[in-house]
């Protein structure tokens, strides 16, 4: 399979997780963020199925956020190959769910948002927006569940769903599917990857000020913060996991712009930032890895 578009974590997702780590999150907003982190890694093991089983004829466009007509849609997976167009809502779901006179409830009998009608829409819009860019392609549509903990009770056999221990055998039909790749397969996948909006307008992240969030290099794993453990390596105080220190402060720094990106960047900013790290060494990787912007007492760096 040829990933055209990969997946990565959204804006909204990283900047969740840095909160949850240095502020704590109210209970909502833990349950919403959870959601996201869960939604992210059944993505991540869907993707992994899908390039375990489809061949190098497959183009696959992953993660799109479109925006047509004013209405903005979001795509988890999109594979395509001579001349149709397969497209994947996936979800983590686990535990009971039941069907029942087109309506979905939990196993305690609590309605919940019907994700076909979901699929339905998204479908929709990336027709129209096909046939807009002049690719009438057909599109084949189904709701991928990856979470082996799933099941869903009354479900009627011809909904256009994908339960666990089906998806398998949904990979290798794909797969057994006639057909090799064309030029405008591939230009409605590179076509489609441009499109992609970066930001989302309907992100939920709660308000925070820089004074009130805590201190100190944050671990890669989202989870814990790191510490000394020689003079040119950190180490996770949850993982253990080792990081050399300019890689540590880059990705530490990356994180202070996303979450305050007027802030302007110093030795003594980054410095507060990390804390565990002198001003010396900072200012070392600074002056290496960004440019400096010369303004007297005012002076500060951007990207190379």
């Amino acid at each position: 399979m040829i990933v055209v578009k990969a997946r990565c974590e959204s804006e909204e997702l990283l900047v969740f997780r840095s909160l949850n780590l240095r502020m704590g999150l109210c209970f909502s907003d833990a349950h919403y963020y959870s959601n996201l982190e869960k939604g992210y890694q059944g993505e991540l093991a869907f993707d992994r199925m899908a390039e375990a089983h489809l061949s190098d004829d497959w183009l696959a466009v992953n993660d799109l956020l479109l925006e047509h007509h004013n209405r903005i849609f979001q795509i988890d997976s999109v594979f395509l190959r001579n001349g149709r167009v397969f497209l994947n809502d996936v979800k983590n779901f686990d535990g009971d769910y039941m069907l029942k006179d087109g309506l979905w409830y939990t196993a305690a009998g609590n309605e919940v948002d019907d994700p076909l009608e979901q699929l339905g829409r998204c479908e929709s819009h990336l027709r129209r927006l096909c046939h807009d860019l002049v690719f009438s392609y057909p599109i084949e549509s189904r709701l991928v569940f990856v979470n082996p903990e799933f099941y869903l009770f009354l479900a009627p056999l011809n909904l256009p769903i994908i339960l666990p221990a089906h998806l398998n055998r949904y990979l290798k039909q794909l797969e057994m599917k006639s057909g090799k790749l064309n030029e405008r397969d591939l230009k409605l996948a590179k076509k489609l990857a441009s499109l992609h909006k970066k930001k989302s307008p309907f992100t939920r992240v709660p308000p925070y000020t820089y004074e009130q969030l805590k201190k100190g290099p944050a671990c890669f794993c989202g989870r814990g913060f790191m510490k000394v453990h020689n003079k040119e390596t950190l180490v996770c105080s949850i993982c253990n996991r080792l990081e050399p220190v300019e890689l540590a402060v880059l990705r530490n720094v990356a994180e202070l712009k996303m979450l305050f990106p007027d802030l302007k960047i110093t030795t003594f900013v980054v410095q507060d930032w990390c804390k565990i790290i002198n001003s010396k060494k900072i200012w070392r990787i600074l002056r290496n890895n960004f440019e400096l912007n010369r303004n007297g007492r005012s002076s500060y760096y951007d990207q190379k």
